[in-house]
């Protein structure tokens, strides 16, 4: 019932919902457009709606609303935020910044309104290496927020005069490095794909290395027909729906929990989205200053393509 009230509000206002991966399948089920961060940075832009519903945490609505200022952009849950965004505030990235004023700075997306605007260029985990390696290899970088990430892009890149900002994403850091051996023991045949988010140590334990597109890609293309999978457990609705045929295996965390969630994308619910739709709040509303300065960088990172 919920489902087809959403899709009646949809074609009644000329709204569009944009969902990440990680949010819980309800949601995904009610989407438009599913995808990664730079997959929905590039479809919102490019969408001809009035009303835009992310269902994901906040600043991946703040980023559609950067792209799409005469746009009306709506998040169903504001408090969904990101663990990773929030372990990089504005003013403490602005003094380090200042640290290194000949740095060229490049910030993955899973940052606020006012970082991006700090930014030089955005990235995202599917584009980070072709961001960096368009830099030349003689300018210094500051690369935040997330240390994993930019620690497994200065290791395939070389690039020891890559900064990076101490910074992570609580349910990557979870991940058990005992337990996946373990699974890879007893799944012999199985395929370990892991997203760059992670700690190294287990990093080092990937067959693939990549964002969740660059997995689904990967998953869809491999010979293998078992995958164990060291990312947000969301991804594996979209797994599972393309290739039912294959077998996917959540990785354990260092709890109990079979696998790791991110409590924020699970934060929204079909309730909470057909709320949204039924008022056209909460919306997204930005300072214009910060918004342009925040377009500058993520322009910058749809251009490299």
């Amino acid at each position: 019932m919920l489902k087809e009230k959403i899709q009646d509000l949809k074609k009644e206002k000329g709204a569009v919902i944009l969902a990440h991966y990680y949010t819980s399948k309800d949601v995904q089920e009610v989407a438009d457009f599913l995808g990664d961060s730079l997959a929905l940075s590039i479809k919102a832009k490019e969408l001809d709606a009035p009303i835009i519903l992310f269902a994901g945490v906040n600043f991946m609505a703040e980023t559609a609303k950067v792209l799409c200022p005469e746009k009306k952009v709506l998040i169903p849950v504001p408090d969904a935020g990101c663990s990773l965004a929030e372990s990089c505030p504005a003013e403490e990235f602005a003094k380090f910044r200042k640290r290194y004023p000949d740095h060229t700075v490049v910030s993955y997306v899973n940052t606020s309104v006012e970082v991006k605007a700090l930014t030089d260029v955005c990235c995202t985990s599917t584009n980070a290496l072709k961001i960096v390696e368009s830099i030349p290899a003689d300018q210094p970088i500051i690369f935040g927020p997330d240390r994993n990430l930019g620690g497994y892009i200065r290791k395939v890149t070389g690039r020891e005069n890559m900064i990076l900002w101490d910074g992570s994403c609580h349910v990557h850091e979870k991940f058990s490095l005992d337990r996946i051996r373990g699974l890879k023991a007893s799944h012999p045949h199985a395929k370990t794909v892991v997203h760059p988010e992670c700690p190294a140590e287990i990093v080092e334990e990937a067959d693939y290395v990549g964002s969740t597109a660059g997995i689904l890609e990967y998953c869809g293309q491999s010979q293998a027909q078992e995958f164990i999978v060291v990312t947000e457990s969301g991804i594996l609705v979209e797994m599972r729906k393309r290739y039912p045929e294959k077998v996917f295996i959540p990785a354990p965390s260092v709890h109990e929990a079979a696998c790791n969630e991110c409590n924020y994308m699970k934060m929204i619910t079909l309730e909470s989205i057909l709320a949204c739709l039924e008022s056209e709040t909460p919306e997204v509303l930005l300072d214009e200053t910060i918004r342009a300065a925040a377009k500058r960088s993520i322009d910058n990172m749809i251009s490299v393509r």
